[in-house]
């Protein structure tokens, strides 16, 4: 059983820019009719995965994710997912001997710059690079999932 703990971040300056390249991420996700449970199938350049997601409780929650043919992926974005689709670029970052994931989102989200890293455990202790800012991990408006029923750009 595979568990996510993750804390997710606004990011609040042009510091990382640098220090990582970026990759096209679209995703899109299928309604399930339960609040708790997200199906979401992603593209990221010539690879696709399908990943199931629990509700969240605290910064945990359980995560499956399972490579699936592009061709596959793409018939699941154009006619099974909610629009609008999630578009973004992924810059991974090594900082502190953590990876940090930002997503600088596109579309009908952008605008949005925040920051993700994943952790061992609820209590690992975290060095907070000078690029990051206040903490939206207990906000629901910024899961991805969210931000497909409520874009950022209507807020």
């Amino acid at each position: 059983m595979a568990i996510e703990i993750e804390r997710k971040f606004l990011v609040i300056n042009d510091n990382w820019r640098s220090l990582g390249q970026g990759k096209v991420y679209k995703q899109g996700y299928i309604s399930t009719g339960k609040k708790m449970t997200t199906i979401r199938v992603r593209i990221i350049g010539e690879k696709a995965y399908l990943t199931i997601k629990s509700k969240t409780e605290g910064i945990s929650r359980h995560e499956f994710e399972y490579p699936i043919p592009l061709e596959d992926a793409q018939i699941m974005l154009n006619s099974l997912c909610d629009r609008p689709l999630i578009e973004k670029i992924r810059y991974k970052i090594n900082h502190d001997n953590l990876l940090w994931e930002i997503d600088e989102f596109q579309g009908e989200n952008k605008g949005l710059i925040l920051a993700e890293v994943e952790l061992e455990n609820e209590n690992q202790m975290l060095n907070i690079p000078d690029w990051v800012g206040e903490e939206v991990s207990h906000d629901p408006r910024y899961y991805n999932v969210n931000l497909v029923k409520y874009p950022y750009q209507r807020w």
